[in-house]
């Protein structure tokens, strides 16, 4: 048997490997394990110009409508240009809130004129950051705590949010407070929309220990936001975080399913070059990493098609746990097959820069990111499986 996209799919891929041989800049060639920067800027100005190649070009979402920075591309299509992206190691952005969150959620539940700032999100031309993590409401975020009391026309902000990605830079952010005390924790939560430059916001930098300042804690003291920046129904919210962060990860799989494949190449590499090749130990390993990256791929298929039918996808709750676990996994191995020299960053004496200690270290940050891999075992274990609560 033999499978085939058909001639409008091969026609559109064909289309999409033109324009990126012929655009894609430089600083997008060179693949790596984990999306970083070479500049010291938080989105550097290759980036932006980049994202908005893209949306005028109608690849920044294809599903979308040309207005939209897309192409109105089927399902099938969206899938394949995802692969393409991932295969290749090109990101869209460098900034993926504004695209990957904030426009879905906007043009879902927004008003007409809240819907009408979807485009530049999707451009790049605005800078978003995500205000829903706080000190004791991290993966929980039913538990947050930043409080949102109505005034007239206006809400009255008091509370803190942490890890809040791009915060030093935005120009807006989607904040998620609690508007009601009383109702049950997902029950009292709203979306508001916040301009960074209101007074009463204090952004504090979080420093990396290799110097990198990615997030930022935001203290938020008796700051006025109009109950016009209220999106969607009061005490809505956490609806609409679920539906965000479904947008999120319906194509984040396809990345992480082809940064694992690509961390199998590397390993099979790294064990000819030091000669472990036909270890069975090694060969075992590799091939059980490669066995479970194949299953997920299948897996992420599945959810991607429920996913374009309007269907719940429960599989990607289970695959952003997986694939981050297994991530961590491979990279220790490449550190294993190192020997001694495993943990070595020295070009001279480790392998590739560095490549697999430092994709070891940074792996970790992806069993918390968007949910930690023990809020993702309780979502499977209640919401998939039907278990009851501990």
């Amino acid at each position: 048997m033999h499978l085939d996209w058909g001639p409008d799919v091969v026609a559109f891929r064909a289309e999409l490997v033109a324009f990126l041989d012929e655009h894609a800049p430089p600083q997008t060639r060179t693949r790596r394990d984990f999306a970083t920067s070479d500049s010291d800027q938080i989105i550097p100005g290759w980036a932006k110009e980049w994202q908005a190649t893209l949306f005028d070009h109608g690849w920044m979402i294809p599903g979308y409508p040309p207005e939209l920075g897309g192409r109105n591309a089927t399902p099938v299509q969206t899938l394949v240009y995802l692969e393409e992206m991932a295969a290749r190691g090109i990101p869209r952005s460098l900034h993926f809130p504004g695209y990957a969150i904030v426009a879905p959620s906007l043009l879902e539940y927004g008003t007409p004129e809240q819907r009408a700032m979807a485009p530049a999100a999707i451009r790049g031309d605005t800078v978003w950051c995500i205000g829903m993590s706080e000190p004791n409401a991290g993966s929980d975020l039913a538990g947050l705590q930043t409080r949102a009391v109505q005034d007239g026309d206006r809400f009255i902000v008091n509370g803190q949010k942490v890890w809040t990605s791009y915060a030093m830079v935005a120009q807006r952010c989607c904040l998620y407070v609690r508007t009601d005390p009383d109702a049950p924790k997902h029950k009292g939560i709203s979306l508001l929309i916040l301009d960074m430059d209101t007074p009463g916001i204090d952004i504090r930098p979080l420093t990396h220990i290799n110097g990198n300042a990615d997030f930022a804690e935001v203290f938020l003291t008796d700051v006025e936001v109009p109950v016009a920046n209220l999106v969607g129904a009061l005490n809505d919210g956490w609806r609409m975080t679920q539906g965000s962060l479904a947008h999120e990860r319906a194509g984040l799989w396809v990345e992480g399913v082809a940064r694992l494949e690509q961390t199998i190449t590397g390993l099979v590499d790294l064990a000819h070059r030091r000669g472990v090749a036909h270890d069975p130990i090694v060969r075992r390993r590799i091939a059980e990493g490669y066995q479970r990256a194949a299953s997920l791929r299948a897996l992420g298929y599945k959810g991607f098609t429920s996913f374009a039918q309007g269907a719940a996808a429960p599989e990607h709750s289970y695959m952003k746990l997986a694939s981050s676990e297994l991530g961590k996994e491979l990279y220790e191995l490449g550190m294993e097959i190192q020997g001694a020299y495993g943990p070595v960053i020295d070009e001279e004496r480790g392998e590739e820069a560095g490549r697999w200690p430092l994709s070891f270290f940074v792996s970790f940050a992806n069993t918390i990111a968007g949910g930690t891999s023990e809020i993702q075992r309780n979502i499977i274990a209640q919401r998939v499986l039907g278990l009851p609560r501990a």
